[in-house]
This record gives structure tokens, C-alpha cells and sequence, in this order.
């Protein structure tokens, strides 16, 4: 991997870390491909019974590096393009592809937590953040809908109108509050050393039953996640080539001051 991205293996838990660290781990292109390839390789490796997901510095994650991505207008077009609607497109896989292990995902969060950050979160099992994390929905800030595949999280975890608010608003919210939303399982002053307990506890159940343990209440709260993917990329398209969000979305990537959405 080209270090975006870095795997660990500790006594049958991988630690995977976003490592952009100066960038507040925010998301290029090699990031995107980084995340997919440490997905591919934990799939790979059946001696893994946890993973554990966090950031390398001051946040976990802070969004799309909007500078970065739009230096090639193909970038966008590598990000959604897809074989069939159902599938997970680029943007989507470094969520949906969490989901997808057969082993129990835990997210560390702290800092900033935005935007495609807080997508990448929705799609582990457990996200256990510090006091001082900052989450937001933040795509429609920037005239976007949330299209990263963390919908389906969203659906299991929060109620209909908190995600509504918060994916509407773009506002950010305290771990206090998300809490309270359920967007988060826990807050802990030291989240990774919370993280590892939980992980050792799961490691001492059959891998067996996590896997269908998983597998099962997935498929029961969140049934069709593949139309759920195919109507985020959908309604994506048709905000970006909207001339109206086109040209809205262009003026707001214009400023100097946007780093990350």
C-alpha cells in the first residue's frame, strides 16, 4: 500500500490507521484505493477475528480533500462510476466494504470526524469516540447528498428524523450528542484502550457466531442495501449535473478557503 493506510496484526486483531495525519486524514485518491486494498487484504487473512479502524493525529477523518480530488475532473468519475446501480461504486466500498467482513468492525474516532470521515464511521460495527469528537453529516453544506454508503448505517442506528436534520443541516455535533442520536455506541477518554477491550471480549466468542451474529442483524435491520447504494449514486448524478447545484457546487469548490467536505 502506499502508507495512506497501515495494518498491524495483534493477536488476531488488525489495527488498521489512516495515516495522512498533516491532512487531518482527510480523503484523496490514494486514500480511497489505500482503504479498498487494507479491505481486500484483512478478507484475505481468516486468522483476523477483529479489526479496529482509527486515524493517525489529531482526527479520524475530515472528508473528501475537495483541493486534492478535483485537481482531475476524472476523479469524480473513478469515485461513482459502477458496473450495476446495486454494486458499490469507489466512494462507496471504503464504507460498505466494512459491512462486508465477516468479522466485527470497531471505529476510534476523535477530532474531526466530517463528511466522508463520518460515512467511513457509519460503516463499522461499533464507533467508540473521545469526549472532544466533532461529527457531521456534512455534505449538504456544500449542495451534496451523503453518497458514500454510510446510509445503511445511518438506517440501523438513528431515527428517521435525527438523520434527516443532521444530513439536511450539515451541522456539527458534539459526541455528547451523538450519542443521544445514537450515531455512536460509546465515549471514552481513551478510546482505543476501550476499543481493545471490546475486542478482546469478542475474540473470546466463536468467530462463527460474530460472523452470523453480523450477517444476520444486517440483513434484518437493513435489508436492501443494495437499492440503498443505487439511489445514493442516483441522486448524486442528478445533484452534480443539476446546472442550478452545478454551478452552486463549483462557486463553493472555487474557494480558496474549502479543504475538505
Amino acid at each position: 500500500m502506499n502508507q495512506r493506510v497501515t495494518i498491524n496484526i495483534e493477536y488476531q486483531i488488525a489495527k488498521v490507521t489512516l495515516n495522512r495525519p498533516d491532512k487531518h486524514n482527510a480523503l484523496d485518491m490514494p486514500m480511497f484505493v489505500a482503504i479498498v486494498d487494507a479491505i481486500k487484504q484483512i478478507k484475505k487473512n481468516k486468522n483476523i477475528r477483529v479489526v479496529i479502524v482509527s486515524g493517525e493525529g489529531k482526527s479520524f477523518c475530515s472528508g473528501l480533500d475537495v483541493k486534492s480530488v478535483m485537481k482531475q475532473r476524472t476523479n469524480m468519475f473513478k469515485l461513482l462510476w459502477k458496473w450495476w446501480p446495486g454494486n458499490a461504486n469507489l466512494a462507496q466500498q471504503v464504507t460498505v466494504g466494512w459491512r462486508q467482513l465477516d468479522i466485527p468492525v470497531i471505529m476510534v474516532l476523535q477530532g474531526n470526524c466530517w463528511g466522508g470521515g463520518m460515512q467511513i464511521a457509519l460503516g463499522g460495527d461499533f464507533r467508540i469516540a473521545a469526549p472532544d469528537t466533532s461529527l457531521s453529516i456534512m455534505e449538504a453544506k456544500w449542495g451534496l447528498i451523503p453518497d458514500m454508503g454510510g446510509t445503511p448505517g445511518l438506517m440501523e442506528n438513528v431515527s428517521l428524523d435525527h438523520a434527516m436534520k443532521l444530513a439536511m443541516t450539515a451541522e456539527i455535533i458534539s459526541a455528547t450528542e451523538a450519542l443521544e442520536k445514537n450515531l455512536i455506541t460509546q465515549i471514552h477518554d481513551n478510546p482505543m484502550q476501550a476499543a481493545n477491550e471490546l475486542a478482546n471480549k469478542l475474540i473470546e466468542r466463536s468467530p462463527d457466531t460474530n460472523k452470523r451474529i453480523k450477517q444476520m442483524y444486517h440483513k434484518i435491520w437493513c435489508n436492501k442495501q443494495g437499492k440503498i447504494l443505487a439511489s445514493e449514486t442516483f441522486n448524486q448524478w442528478r445533484i452534480i449535473l443539476g446546472k442550478n447545484q452545478k454551478i452552486a457546487v463549483k462557486r463553493e469548490l472555487g474557494n480558496k478557503d474549502i479543504d475538505y467536505v
